[in-house]
């Protein structure tokens, strides 16, 4: 059975960015983008579109993902006798690693199709680790990629081949692997799906760089497999955003920028960075979840004409579970209550002392 190629897009039809269709096309469409002054309004249609897909608020650490990633591929441009130096892109779930890679994928595509003046060039792709990962399999997603025609007979060795040759002919500079956190070297499927990993980075003539959920408390740090990823990979923490950073409020400046991207009727300017304090325990400091919040009260916000967002507007929102979990309050039992369930007031707990 062949590995087919994916299907044409129709009007409208948007393609995951794990195919070389999908990516180009996520390149080439722009970005959404807020209303400018003057223009004429939107209409409802347009404006739930805009919120539905939203922008992207470039964050320190975008900046500092995209300046890192563009100097490893000036290191390693030249490099031949061994792995050319990667980067792992690591922290918690919903604090915008998937974001800020494709973003910087993009800027890095187009700055390497403007450097080379060749349009049709493949010079960055995007692959995911699929659950349960063998060697196989995760060579089989590269291949995917480009459309590489591939049977089940083919053994992993002519995968591999076949990927290499085709990625070197294609220019392929930067290569971007997501959800690392799924390769587990302690399995033997685990182990030889990382071994894959480090023969590509020999064979491709490529920037590798790896995203995860807390990578570092993952199997993939262990052992001598772990040793040599460590030592091969910078590593950037996509953390939560703090309400304080010494005199600066980062989350705040998140919070005012983000508002200033809504597309409103009646939105008061400077109401959300009011509620910075409120928003930062609601999410978490998690940009994803602070994000959708937003996305989604905006969204709200049209659909019943009140076209604002106030504090009672985001509290009628439920948000995503890992949110919710944080921001829940913890009640405490009441003497009424523990009369009924047989629980006995005992005395006060004394202070721990310091």
């Amino acid at each position: 059975m062949k590995h087919e190629p994916a299907p044409e897009p129709g009007p409208g039809d948007a393609l995951p960015p794990t195919t070389w269709q999908g990516w180009q096309q996520f390149v080439d469409l722009p970005p959404p983008a807020p209303p400018d002054p003057g223009a004429p309004p939107r209409s409802v249609e347009e404006r739930l579109a805009y919120h539905s897909d939203f922008v992207t608020v470039r964050t320190p650490a975008i900046d500092t993902i995209s300046t890192t990633v563009r100097t490893l591929m000036v290191l390693g441009r030249h490099q031949r006798a061994t792995a050319r130096p990667s980067l792992i892109v690591t922290g918690p779930p919903t604090t915008g690693k998937t974001t800020a890679l494709l973003q910087v994928g993009r800027t890095c595509h187009l700055a390497e199709t403007a450097r080379t003046g060749i349009r049709d060039q493949m010079p960055v792709t995007y692959i995911l680790v699929p659950p349960g990962a063998s060697a196989k399999t995760l060579a089989a997603e590269f291949a995917r990629f480009l459309g590489i025609p591939i049977t089940h007979r083919m053994t992993q060795a002519q995968i591999m081949t076949s990927v290499c040759d085709t990625y070197t002919r294609a220019g392929v500079r930067l290569v971007m692997i997501d959800e690392i956190h799924r390769l587990n070297p302690r399995t033997s499927t685990g182990a030889e799906a990382t071994d894959l990993l480090k023969d590509l980075t020999e064979r491709i003539t490529a920037t590798f760089v790896y995203a995860g959920i807390d990578v570092t408390t993952t199997p993939l740090f262990t052992g001598t497999r772990g040793a040599q990823l460590a030592g091969r990979a910078t590593l950037i923490d996509c953390d939560t955003i703090p309400a304080r950073r010494g005199t600066s409020q980062p989350f705040r400046d998140l919070v005012a920028a983000l508002e200033a991207c809504l597309d409103l009727e009646r939105h008061r300017a400077g109401t959300l960075p009011r509620l910075a304090p409120y928003l930062h325990a609601r999410t978490g400091g998690r940009i994803g979840s602070l994000a959708r919040l937003l996305r989604q009260a905006a969204i709200t916000a049209i659909l019943d004409n009140t076209e604002r967002i106030t504090k009672t507007s985001l509290e009628a929102i439920t948000l995503d579970h890992l949110a919710e979990d944080n921001h829940r309050p913890r009640h405490t039992i009441s003497p009424s209550t523990r009369r009924r369930s047989g629980h006995r007031d005992g005395p006060p707990a004394r202070a721990e002392q310091p």
